[in-house]
């Protein structure tokens, strides 16, 4: 089941359920005011399931403009899950490699603060890549959407942008690398309802366009993650308080080739089976 926050010609903001490919349930009509609401219900696809029985207006998806997903919860990401992200940081930095060799088999994940939530950047927007960087590169990742207790209620589909060349100089520079305005990108959907085996099977795929034509495309199974996602909700959430819950980039399994890098122009688009895409344009800032 998926979810999304849309505004329609009332200009108002509504929480939609997708009832298939064309149309959305207004959940708002069944006084629904927000995801986070949904997503700290005891099971939310049960609740889903019970509104969807309702007989509550609908609205043509054709008819409304998606908004990001994330309201009041905050961006983190984890780093290094992914043996082919763990390789691609140690060619980057000589300076760092070993750390990152580290923390891919160190009981304890790498976890940072990526942005708030009134940063992130929705489907159709425009991502940023930094003037002061020479090597910009898009990261496809699974998002987790967890409520305020630490439970993992959705997925969605996300967008770390990364300074390579910043992070790669000296690993004491990843906030500026990886924390900038623009960097993030989630949405515009949730799924809500799978379990993490489940999850495990869909298919993360990126592929970048320049003046219309494809520059880099690639593919890697969510199966490839090292770490469970209860193991990494339990690092999060540790000694962590987060009132509205919180969403997680779980890391990337796709690095274009150490000659790639985006400029501004570039699309970007990133779908994940089992919720769908992530597309955005590229601008410097």
């Amino acid at each position: 089941m998926k979810i999304c926050r849309y505004v329609n010609a009332d200009n108002q903001v509504h929480i939609g359920l997708a009832k298939d490919d064309n149309t959305l349930i207004d959940l708002t009509s069944a006084e629904v005011e927000s995801i986070t609401s949904i997503m700290e219900n005891e099971v939310p696809k049960k609740f889903l399931l019970d509104l969807k029985d309702k007989d509550l207006p609908e609205v043509p998806l054709n008819d409304v403009n998606l908004l990001c997903p994330i309201e009041m919860q905050e961006v983190w990401a984890a780093g290094v899950t992914y043996l082919r992200s763990k390789d691609a940081r140690m060619e980057e930095s000589d300076f760092s490699a070993t750390a990152y060799d580290r923390v891919y088999d160190a009981p304890r994940p790498e976890i940072f603060f990526k942005s708030l939530p009134e940063k992130v950047v929705t489907c159709g927007d425009k991502v940023g890549i930094r003037k002061d960087a020479k090597w910009n590169v898009p990261e496809p990742e699974l998002v987790l959407i967890m409520n305020s207790n630490g439970d993992i209620s959705g997925y969605a589909v996300g967008n770390d942008m990364s300074s390579r060349d910043i992070e790669g100089e000296n690993l004491l520079y990843l906030p500026q690398a990886k924390v900038y305005h623009r960097s993030c990108a989630i949405g515009p959907w949730i799924t809500v309802g799978a379990k993490e085996a489940e999850a495990r099977e869909w298919e993360i795929s990126l592929n970048i366009e320049r003046a219309g034509n494809k520059v880099f495309e690639g593919k890697v199974s969510v199966n490839q993650i090292k770490r469970s996602f209860d193991e990494l909700s339990k690092y999060m959430n540790q000694s962590q308080e987060f009132p509205f819950g919180s969403a997680l980039l779980t890391g990337t399994g796709i690095v274009p080739d150490d000659d790639f890098t985006l400029i501004e122009g570039d699309t970007i688009s990133i779908y994940i089976t089992g919720i769908g895409c992530l597309k955005n344009s590229v601008i410097s800032v």
